[in-house]
């Protein structure tokens, strides 16, 4: 079964991209993600998987219908064929669906895709309008351009796990892949513009992202920070090293993350915990509370531990004060809040419940619909090779 069979019939489709043909030769996470987004704005995306499919099928447990919950959440909405490109054949129908293609995206290593004879300027010369999309792993230049690259890899190199834990701890990845999502999302808005370029010139381009790249630019204000003579940046637990109070502080059967982002924030916590400290020079400004944000904290925790959780964000709330509990996943779940966002939506199949995390976007309160279930692996071989049933 390829299609949903029920979902919410008010969230109808959108489908800005309808018409575009997308050949999908990447495996993994970031390449499938770049591919689905453009799938939810209706493209039509082809993913190309080797004898076996893709490697991210067997990522689990979990599992959900036999695919492991990494591959269903960058999958939805594509049709799958399998092609081995170690054979003539293989390369012949990887080829014939790259010159049908408005976008290609490929994964490989350096040079792979030219030895499978889907590299640019092979796709080029038969299509000469193609956005061709690269998503490597350090870039096409520099010492490792050559190795392969996994999301840890990236934030420890960038810097990004030497950020992230407790202060004085170990370096922590943080606990979701968000360079391989993040690499994604750039090549898909790369894609977008460069769309809009060939309907400009009629021409198209060589897009090309990496995961390096990605974990580099999350890492933007501390790098420039640094650069600039600011401390060496550390592990900060909840906190942030630029703004004060912003972390999680303790109550009596948990804890409370608080956002006091501005000065006006800042007066209205010290109401809602009676706190004389908003007169003070020493807390009047954002960088004075920053310059002692560990015995701000120390205060603040002194008032916030004698609430329940739930009693300290009803006060927050009173005084409008941003704050949030800390969920777990399960917990998260159960939140009001996350059933009013649309952003679980249950379809029923043949193999069972099936629920969806769509794209967390709305144009004009309607989000991209789920048109397509994840695939199976080659399930559409016969649609578009007919001639080899």
């Amino acid at each position: 079964m390829s299609h949903p069979g029920k979902g919410d019939p008010a969230k109808a489709a959108i489908a800005p991209l309808d018409g575009v043909r997308v050949a999908d030769f990447s495996q993994n996470l970031a390449g499938p993600y770049a591919a689905q987004i453009l799938a939810d704005l209706g493209a039509d995306v082809v993913k190309v998987e080797p004898p076996g499919g893709d490697p991210a099928r067997r990522w689990g447990p979990p599992f959900v219908w036999g695919h492991g919950t990494l591959f269903n959440a960058v999958n939805r909405n594509k049709r799958s064929v399998v092609l081995d490109l170690k054979t003539d054949a293989g390369r012949a129908r990887a080829l014939e669906l790259a010159t049908e293609a408005d976008v290609v995206f490929q994964a490989l290593r350096p040079g792979a895709a030219e030895r499978f004879g889907i590299g640019y300027e092979s796709v080029r010369g038969v299509n000469p309008s193609v956005v061709y999309v690269s998503i490597l792993a350090y870039g096409d230049s520099g010492p490792l351009r050559g190795e392969p690259g996994y999301d840890p890899l990236m934030q420890a190199r960038s810097g990004l796990m030497s950020v992230t834990g407790e202060a004085g701890g170990a370096p922590v990845r943080v606990g979701a892949s968000v360079v391989d999502l993040g690499a994604g999302m750039w090549a898909a808005i790369a894609v977008l513009g460069a769309l809009r370029e060939r309907d400009r010139t009629g021409r198209g381009c060589h897009v090309s992202t990496s995961l390096l790249d990605t974990s580099l630019a999350w890492m933007s204000y501390h790098m420039t920070g640094y650069l600039a003579g600011g401390p060496l940046p550390g592990p900060m637990g909840t906190s942030i090293a630029m703004i004060a109070p912003y972390e999680a502080f303790p109550c009596t059967d948990g804890s409370v993350m608080i956002a006091a982002g501005n000065d006006d924030i800042f007066r209205r916590l010290c109401r809602a915990l009676e706190l004389d400290l908003a007169s003070h020079r020493a807390y009047a400004d954002n960088a004075s509370r920053v310059a002692r944000s560990t015995e701000l904290a120390a205060i603040v925790a002194g008032r916030t531990r004698k609430h329940s959780v739930a009693s300290l964000l009803r006060r927050l709330s009173e005084h409008r004060v941003p704050a949030a509990p800390i969920h777990t996943v399960a917990s998260a779940l159960e939140d009001p809040q996350t059933a009013a966002s649309g952003m679980l939506v249950r379809y029923d199949h043949e193999r069972g419940e099936y629920v969806d995390v769509p794209m967390p976007i709305k144009w004009d309160g309607r989000r991209a619909e789920l048109r397509r279930f994840p695939p199976q692996p080659g399930e559409h071989q016969g649609e578009l090779f007919p001639d080899d049933e």
